[in-house]
């Protein structure tokens, strides 16, 4: 593990971390501005799963997808889960260095805190595993089980809970960036 981190600080260089962080950026923008209003139209006045930070249930799963329509269902297995699957990897690794680039600015480069760097990474793990219930809920339509929709739920709300994690971790680097200056 100590290996990783230390391979993570000499990578974390400034263009480095900014090349991923536009990278994973412009790909969330396409999703925010584009691929997931395309599937929302199908549902307009409910949450899709990736956007339902505190899990959702059995309930509720089956509503939103006999609410998509058999044309939503495609939009979002066809449209929006495709861009999303490119997304986790580069949120994980665009943070993680961010995360590893602020902290090496301002802590000792042996501190336990660079374990740290590896939230967004197991954030962005979750996230393709809610990813690829989702996609199993959608072709498994209508045929989902209560377990399914638990599992896939569980995985959303250990994203969402990591992600949060994460903006705490990054607003502690700048706040050490600022004292170590």
């Amino acid at each position: 593990m100590k290996n990783l981190i230390t391979h993570l600080q000499s990578i974390a260089t400034g263009n480095t971390v900014l090349g991923f962080l536009i990278a994973a950026t412009s790909i969330y923008l396409i999703m925010l501005l584009h691929t997931i209003p395309q599937v929302m139209q199908y549902a307009p006045e409910m949450k899709l799963f990736d956007m339902s930070p505190t899990g959702y249930s059995f309930s509720y799963a089956v509503d939103l997808l006999n609410a998509l329509g058999v044309e939503g269902r495609g939009a979002y297995l066809y449209q929006q889960l495709p861009v999303d699957f490119i997304y986790p990897g580069l949120f994980a690794v665009s943070c993680c260095l961010l995360l590893t680039w602020l902290f090496s600015k301002s802590i000792n480069g042996n501190s336990k805190m660079f374990y740290l760097c590896l939230v967004p990474v197991l954030a962005g793990f979750f996230d393709y595993f809610e990813n690829i219930c989702i996609v199993n809920m959608l072709i498994s339509y209508p045929d989902i089980t209560d377990n399914h929709v638990f599992i896939s739920s569980g995985f959303t709300v250990l994203k969402s809970g990591l992600t949060m994690v994460f903006f705490v971790i990054l607003m502690l680097g700048f706040v050490l960036l600022l004292k170590s200056r």
